[in-house]
């Protein structure tokens, strides 16, 4: 029996484990369903282009969704990390906070405890920034994030495009101010001997305490249901190597799943919408609609380019040539075009002037991604994304069957609200102008799918090509409300010693990548976790959920 019992070694769990690990007078088990996220995949950042769409097929969950109305009735792609680190092994490492009023706003919904004067010390205190720390940047953590020095020319170049359109450079997405377009900071490490490789949730708070005596952790484990026990979750069932195992929990089981399969396995454990469990024959432990519903994401647009400039990625003998010889220089020295993110610039914009902050984000690639790399172009190009920062759309998760190997039906229930069409609409006016702009002519080549001109048009062509961006959130939300899954401690409503921190939670999607928010949300329940054991010492700044 261990103390506390985690459940998926993403970028919750794996912070999770480090931080209550850190106290010797508990024991902590993480249980994981993927590897130990340390293999070469893991480790060059360029890799993730071969992770996210399949072609190399460890690593990735590769969901899918239900045919989706909104998008013509297609069949999104839905690809999430499986390993220690979770999403963050196949990520683009770009490591944004999200709007400061994201968090107010979360406070404001009955999140109390989550405003941003209560987040930013734990997104501080996460963070070793290469730049130094200050007001709004830490140094010394275990997150390492670096500036991108090796973005290649054509980053500059979108970003005077997008000041000859009209908006501001903008050196600091998670400095004072958001709105702007410039080169992201990486999630990358920048010192030591890990230097050039991906910094994983698991790279930079697990791999390097698991040997403590105090912390198992067990990968190849996946979790089947938790177990409940007169109104308390005692223990957490899991299958590994075709056989059944049970570890048990004094204090707390912590759920760590994802906003995917956290509410999955709580269905399959018979928690859940009553109704829906009784159609897969799961006995009903606790009736609660919210789990797997308010499921939000940020649904994205791409305009794609060929170009003569064979500085960017793409695929043919010369790009084999390069990528071989990138691939020897980031060997011996940690260095060249495998570090790249690929997304390596853009930017956030509002839609109108009188919005309170920006409503959409461009992500600017370094190559033709196409269909999340799953449709392959010969030659060289660079494609540019734009996605709805705060849909409006609501979608479920939901089972399948009761078989927990059995993928979850997964509905994103994109432009069900007509309101999130119009501003991909207004978003993807901005993007192509940004693409028209002079200062990308010399690179500007055949557009693989020119929309026209018309709303009609240009609606015509979202439902046909836009997808997710990876970020979705809110299947257990989080909230002071009867209907709420989790209070702002983030301990589930109606089950004793049961928490889940992860991306389900949020009430909100916030305006941004959705990595950084998940490693600070589990560094401030860790330390709440601390401070409940040991309620006689010193407590850091934040912690206070009344």
């Amino acid at each position: 029996m261990d103390d506390y019992v985690i459940v998926g070694g993403g970028s919750a769990g794996a912070v999770m484990a480090a931080r209550l690990s850190e106290d010797p007078s508990v024991t902590v088990c993480l249980l994981e369903a993927g590897g130990r996220g340390d293999g070469i995949f893991a480790r060059v950042p360029m890799a993730a282009a071969a992770v996210v769409p399949g072609h190399v097929k460890s690593g990735n969950w590769r969901f899918s969704t239900v045919p989706q109305k909104g998008l013509n009735n297609r069949i999104g792609y839905q690809p999430r990390g499986r390993g220690l680190g979770g999403s963050s092994l196949v990520n683009a490492m770009l490591y944004v906070r999200g709007h400061q009023r994201d968090y107010d706003e979360w406070a404001a919904l009955g999140c109390h405890g989550w405003s941003w004067a209560d987040v930013l010390p734990w997104f501080r205190k996460a963070e070793d920034n290469i730049r130094g720390a200050d007001a709004l940047h830490g140094r010394g953590g275990p997150l390492q994030v670096c500036d991108q020095n090796w973005a290649r020319p054509i980053n500059l170049a979108f970003i005077r495009a997008a000041e000859q359109c009209g908006y501001r450079h903008n050196d600091d997405f998670n400095g004072p101010d958001q709105e702007g377009v410039g080169l992201y900071q990486a999630t990358q490490f920048w010192q030591g001997p890990k230097r050039g490789e991906r910094c994983s949730a698991a790279a930079a708070y697990l791999h390097d305490v698991m040997h403590r005596r105090n912390l198992t952790v067990i990968t190849g484990a996946h979790v089947t249901r938790i177990l409940v026990e007169r109104g308390r979750a005692v223990a957490v069932v899991y299958r590994k190597g075709g056989e059944e195992r049970t570890v048990r929990a004094a204090r707390e089981v912590i759920l760590a799943a994802g906003a995917l399969q956290s509410p999955h396995i709580l269905m399959l454990s018979g928690i859940g919408p009553a109704d829906h469990l009784r159609q897969h024959d799961i006995p009903v432990v606790l009736d609660q609609p919210g789990i797997g519903a308010n499921l939000q994401d940020h649904l994205d647009y791409t305009m794609i380019f060929r170009s003569a400039d064979t500085d960017l990625f793409g695929l043919g003998l010369k790009a084999t040539r390069d990528l071989l010889r990138a691939a020897n220089e980031w060997r011996t020295e940690r260095m060249g075009h495998l570090r790249s993110t690929c997304a390596e610039s853009g930017g956030f914009l509002k839609t109108d002037a009188a919005l309170d902050r920006p409503d959409i984000q461009l992500h600017f690639l370094v190559g033709m991604v196409d269909d999340h790399v799953r449709k392959m172009h010969w030659g060289h190009g660079y494609s540019a994304h734009v996605c709805v920062l705060r849909p409006h759309s609501r979608g479920t998760v939901r089972l399948a069957s009761a078989d927990p190997f059995a993928n979850p039906l997964i509905d994103p229930a994109f432009l069900s609200d007509p309101r999130d069409l119009t501003t991909l609409r207004k978003g993807a006016r901005r993007l192509a102008d940004i693409m028209a702009a002079p200062a990308l002519a010399r690179y500007r080549g055949r557009e693989l799918y020119p929309a026209g001109e018309s709303d009609a048009e240009l609606n015509a062509a979202i439902r046909a090509r836009a997808d997710t961006i990876y970020h979705p959130v809110g299947t257990c939300r989080m909230g002071s409300d009867p209907a709420a899954v989790v209070a702002p401690d983030l301990k589930f409503n109606g089950i004793e010693g049961l928490r889940v921190v992860d991306a389900s939670v949020m009430p909100r999607l916030i305006g941004g990548n959705t990595n950084a928010p998940v490693i600070m949300m589990a560094e401030k329940t860790a330390a709440a976790i601390r401070a409940e054991r040991h309620p006689a010492r010193k407590v850091d700044a934040g912690l206070n959920f009344a």
